[in-house]
Parts: structure tokens; sequence; C-alpha cells
């Protein structure tokens, strides 16, 4: 899933340093207090410059936060951290080589990754096992409402596209998803809110429904790529855009754009409790979601990478990562998280 660029714009387009000092100072003239219970959650970079970028995180708490990514050229293949609330550890997937573009699990386990070459990793009881897949094209997505009957996502940009289901502990093609969208459009990611109630989305705006039975197309009324896909109690959000960024949102009654003022193109979103929400893209972009919509989010931190995907832990603490992710060797992870301090490095 590599995006084209549109040009950059300046190395920290959030407020310069001189302009958010005057901010600073006009808040403490009216009387702000930086101390004071209802500031804003701080921003932090966790971790940077790793071998290789991360693609996805996500968990099942705040001390227990999942991240994978690229492969990290030193003959122990795709990273993967996971975070115990006190300590991060790189664990070791059995893989010589390759990327690892999404993670999901439950609670106890299992948790599942995929990545090129059609690989679907199983994580339980401290070991990963390698499960069979009907195809070799890159699993760019998986969701599940249980742990044996989830979904997996994919294909090849402009080539070909696939979805999968674990049936009876097996991945199988689904075969309602048209014949011509398999031959020609990669489906990037999915998402639900229960098991007869599920999203996907693609290439050229593509985006079908699951309800129990079959998958049925869905108009989007746009024609980009659309990323990423995730679901609340009250919504579905899904992002895109190569050159601008694009949010669409569905609360029961179809797709619509509920934000399209994004600079940067968007690859990640996750929704969090009631209005709210977050979505990252290219160059860093941050934007949060509340009762007013969308707007953009000042993290207050310089750095030179994209961000791929974003995780809300159930405190509400926000994680994301990316790196250099646009095209191969996809290297110099990132992690930045907003909420109660983090501890990086020990990996």
């Amino acid at each position: 899933m590599f995006l084209a660029r549109s040009t950059p714009p300046p190395f920290d387009h959030r407020l310069p340093r001189a302009a958010a000092w005057l901010l600073a100072l006009a808040v403490t003239a009216c009387g702000g207090d930086a101390g004071r219970e209802d500031e804003a959650p701080a921003w932090a970079i966790v971790h940077q410059g790793l071998p290789g970028a991360l693609l996805s995180v996500w968990g099942t708490a705040a001390d227990d936060v999942w991240t994978v990514g690229g492969d990290t050229r030193d003959g122990r293949g795709p990273l993967v951290l996971r975070y115990d609330g006190a300590a991060w550890t790189r664990l070791e997937t059995g893989e010589a080589s390759g990327d690892l573009w999404w993670v999901y699990g439950f609670a106890g386990g299992p948790v599942y990754v995929g990545g090129t070459g059609g690989v679907i990793l199983r994580y339980e009881g401290g070991r990963f096992t390698k499960m069979p897949t009907p195809g070799t094209g890159t699993v760019f997505g998986l969701w599940g409402a249980q742990p044996d009957a989830m979904w997996a996502v994919g294909g090849e940009a402009g080539a070909a596209g696939f979805v999968w289901r674990l049936q009876g502990g097996a991945w199988v093609p689904e075969p309602s998803l048209p014949a011509d969208v398999a031959a020609s459009t990669a489906i990037w990611k999915v998402a639900g809110r229960g098991p007869d109630d599920v999203r996907f989305v693609g290439e050229n705006g593509q985006a079908f429904g699951w309800d129990g039975a079959a998958l049925a197309p869905r108009t989007t009324g746009v024609s980009t790529s659309l990323f990423t896909v995730h679901a609340s109690a009250e919504r579905f959000a899904a992002v895109g855009g190569q050159v601008s960024g694009v949010v669409l949102e569905d609360e029961g009654d179809g797709w619509r754009v509920a934000f399209d003022g994004a600079d940067q193109g968007l690859t990640g979103v996750c929704l969090g409790e009631g209005e709210t929400g977050w979505a990252v893209g290219l160059y860093g972009a941050v934007y949060a979601r509340d009762a007013d919509g969308w707007r953009a989010e000042e993290t207050g931190l310089r750095f030179r990478a994209d961000l791929h995907a974003v995780w809300v832990d159930p405190d509400g603490g926000v994680w994301a990562v990316g790196g250099k992710t646009i095209s191969p060797p996809l290297t110099d992870g990132i992690l930045i998280h907003r909420g109660e301090t983090v501890e990086g490095g020990g990996i």
C-alpha cells in the first residue's frame, strides 16, 4: 500500500517556535495556568529511528500494546514490539524476512498479524504459528468479531484484491467478492461492529458491507483510495487520499464526506468513545474529532516521518506509528503517544 507524495510542506508545518512562544505568553497573560488540570494531554515521541517502519498499532489496554512493521534486514525478519506498561519487548516471529502490515487480536489471545506474501501469523501461548492461506498477495488488514471468525483483506495495488474468512480454523476466499474487483482492486482494510455488520474499503473509493450473508457494494462518493476503516458504537469512519486527505463517515445512512480539509493524504483512523476520533497521515499529519467535527491537531513534535496508523486505548491514550512508509525498504520507525508518560527504549 504505497502512496504518491504531493509536494512536502516546510519541515514543521505546525506553529513556528516564535509564534508558539507568543501564543503561550498570551495565554499566561489571560490567566492561563500551565499546570491546570484541564490542560490537554501532551504528545511525546516514544520511539524514533527504528530499523523497520511501524505500520500498525493495536492493543487491549494501555499496558498491552502491539505494533508491527517492516523487515529490519538483520535476519530477524519483521519488527514486532509489545509494551506491558513498563517496558518494550521485540518478539521473534520466526519469519526471516518480509513486512507486516496489520495487527489485531483479543484480550488473552490470540493475536493475528498479516503481511507480505500472504503471511498470517497467529500468536498464542507465547509463540507465533504461521497459518496456511489461499494466496500470496499482501495482507493489509485484519479484523474479527471473535477469534475464530476473522477477516483478512489485501492484494496488490492496481492488480488484484482479496477477502478471506477464517472458517473452521482455515482461511478461505469469500465468494461474494465480485470477480472484477478481485481481478483489479486491492482491498486495504476491514472493520466491524459485530459479525453481521462489517465494512471493507479499498482502491478507487471501493467499499463493501457484510450483513452476515454476502458482500454488498457501498457507494462512497469518492474515487481515491480509502486506506483504513474503523468502527465505534456510533459510526464507521474511513480515511484516504493521496494528494489531500479525506474522512468519510457512516452513521447507518450511507457513506458521506465528513472532512476534506487535510493538506496531506490520510492513512490511519481510530474512533474513540462518543464523538471522539483520530486520523493520521503523511508528513506527520494528525487530526482529531470532537462534537464539532474534524480539525488539525498540533502535536508540538518535530520529526520527518509519515504516520501510518493510530489506535486509542481504553483509557483514552492515543498511539500513532509510522516511519518511511511510501516505498520499500520500510525503515525509520516512529511511535508517538498522547497521554500518560510511556517509556521508550529497551528493545
